[in-house]
This record gives structure tokens, sequence and C-alpha cells, in this order.
């Protein structure tokens, strides 16, 4: 006897996103508001990021390009316009960039 799996159908929003990041969205805008949440939507914009830096190599992922996505893929639900975000990104931007190989 074999199980088949579930598979989600719906329509996929945004391609160079994926389906793992639309679904963590639906995740995260079904939690309740705590840090939890606020650390979830910092590792969402993390992984946009660094998809679009993937599909978008010529075009800068800016953080306010993040959120504008971040809004549209959750209806609204996910504003990303809180204290702590604006601090968790700041500091995984500050690593980020200080972790930039040199060319030779």
């Amino acid at each position: 006897m074999t199980l088949q799996l579930r598979r989600n159908a719906a329509p996929i929003k945004m391609r160079n996103y994926g389906r793992i990041v639309q679904d963590m969205i639906a995740y995260a805008s079904s939690m309740e508001q705590g840090l939890e949440r606020d650390s979830l939507e910092v590792y969402i914009a993390l992984c946009m990021r660094q998809r679009n830096m993937t599909w978008n190599r010529d075009q800068e992922a800016g953080t306010d390009r993040v959120k504008e996505d971040i809004i549209r893929l959750s209806n609204g639900h996910l504003r990303c316009d809180s204290a702590t975000f604006e601090q968790m990104m700041a500091q995984t931007n500050a690593t980020l960039t200080g972790q930039k190989k040199k060319k030779k």
C-alpha cells in the first residue's frame, strides 16, 4: 500500500521567492504578535533578499523592497514595522556586509 502525499496546488504569487517563502508568510500571518513572530519576519525577509539576489543579480534587494513584498504576499497581515524588525535587520545587514569576501 502506498501513501499519497498531499500537494499544495495553490498558485505561487511571486515565483522569484517560491512556495516555501509563501508558506512561511502564511504561517507567520497566523501567529500571534510577539518576539517569535518578529524573529520569523526577519528570517523571512533575509530569505527573500537572498532569493531575490539569486534571480535579479543586477538589482539590489533592499529592505524597503522586501517589506513591500511581505505586505503584498501576506495581504497586509504582516507589516514589518516593529522596532525589533528594524533592529534585527540592521544587525544582520551589518553582519552580512562585514562578511563579504574581497575579490582578488
